[in-house]
């Protein structure tokens, strides 16, 4: 009973000129009136398309709040909540005077850190940003993990870098993490005070 293919001018008020529905061709003998957009359709026809999608059928006009089914991602540990990725990206440069090597070359690097989308989460949130305006997340030296030198590296505020694995991958779940994490903060003057 659904024309995905109507014309969208077939008619203002979503009936022909005979009295048919300009959905199903079918004969208005019950008439439902969309309250906003003012459609006029046969009743069968309008659930039917509302179980499709909340929006009118001529028009399209959205009635109520359209929910999908994107997949709902969160951090374990912290069900019911979706998860925050954060994205530092840092270009290739030159050491500074209060780097260890000044004038010596440092290659570009993307990290990536994860935050349950809980209210601490967020609070959380709240201080690495402020961490990372007072320039405290990163620094210049030698990769723990790599053994490079001359590379950016973490700077003793720890991130959760993997969803999965718990903290010996530095992921979740990880029941500390936060208080850990605001505690490690604290101590570089990062509060929420």
């Amino acid at each position: 009973l659904y024309r995905k293919d109507f014309p969208r001018t077939y008619c203002s008020l979503g009936e022909d000129d005979n009295g048919s529905c300009s959905i199903c061709m079918g004969e208005m003998v019950e008439k439902t009136t969309l309250e906003k957009c003012g459609h006029v359709l046969l009743p069968l026809v309008l659930d039917q398309a509302f179980q499709v999608k909340k929006a009118c059928p001529v028009c399209r006009l959205v009635y109520g709040q359209l929910v999908g089914n994107q997949p709902i991602w969160s951090c374990p540990g912290h069900e019911g909540y979706g998860c925050i990725c954060i994205i530092y990206s840092f270009p290739p440069g030159f050491q500074s005077v209060k780097h260890p090597n000044p004038g010596v070359r440092y290659p570009g690097t993307d990290r990536v850190a994860y935050l349950p989308d809980s209210p601490d989460g967020n609070r959380v949130l709240h201080l690495l940003r402020r961490a990372f305006e007072q320039r405290l997340i990163f620094t210049i030296g030698t990769s723990m993990t790599t053994g490079m030198q001359n590379v950016i590296t973490w700077n003793d505020i720890h991130h959760k870098t993997s969803i999965w694995g718990g903290p010996r991958c530095f992921g979740y779940p990880d029941p500390t993490y936060l208080v850990r994490v605001t505690e490690e903060l604290r101590e570089k003057g990062i509060t929420a005070d």
